[in-house]
């Protein structure tokens, strides 16, 4: 079986979103309505954290096949190229990935090495082994709601290298908010589908 925490992608727009005063951070999630986020950077702007919710519209087992599958990943996380499961628990209780992010011909391409840890069907954790990144942490924690789930992200990540404001800035107005509803539109679709 093949997973990864797919939200690869949430990891590198957050640890390099420009600073901003306390109304513009503001400002940015209520851009979002049907989405929660936040993004907390450091002075230097070059390390910090962010957490997103999401409502969907399916049982919480659909998710979390969504957010474990290396296919659904490279489908939802813009810019993700690769996704190699190097090795699981016996018991399927973690696993080791190695990602590759090639955002685009302006970012630099990050690879590296993740440990998932898995608390099937409510909670995923990661935290970054090796590669290019200097901190990654991050959580999955899926909520249900009567036939909904609440799907929490939360990252605490540091990149280890300097990264341009404008193409944080530009990824946390689209592309976060666009993967985070790709998921719910998958999630929503997988859940309608007859077996």
């Amino acid at each position: 079986m093949r997973r990864l925490f797919p939200i690869v992608f949430l990891m590198f727009a957050a640890y390099a979103a420009p600073a901003a005063p306390a109304a513009d951070l503001a400002q940015e999630s209520t851009q979002h309505g049907d989405l929660d986020i936040a993004v907390s950077l450091d002075a230097g702007e070059q390390s910090g954290s962010a957490s997103a919710s999401v409502r969907i519209h399916a049982r919480r087992e659909v998710v979390w096949s969504l957010i474990t599958s290396c296919a659904e990943a490279l489908r939802l996380v813009p810019g993700l190229k690769a996704c190699d499961v190097v090795e699981t628990a016996p018991d399927r209780t973690w696993q080791r990935i190695r990602h590759v992010m090639d955002y685009s011909w302006y970012a630099p391409k990050l690879t590296y090495e993740i440990r998932a840890s898995y608390d099937q069907p409510s909670r995923v954790s990661i935290e970054r082994i090796s590669g290019d990144l200097a901190r990654l942490r991050g959580s999955w924690q899926l909520q249900s709601d009567g036939d909904d789930t609440i799907a929490h992200y939360s990252v605490d990540l540091a990149p280890g290298f300097w990264v341009p404001r404008w193409l944080v800035r530009g990824a946390l107005r689209r592309d976060l908010p666009k993967m985070l509803r790709a998921l719910r539109t998958r999630a929503e679709f997988v859940q309608q589908k007859p077996e």
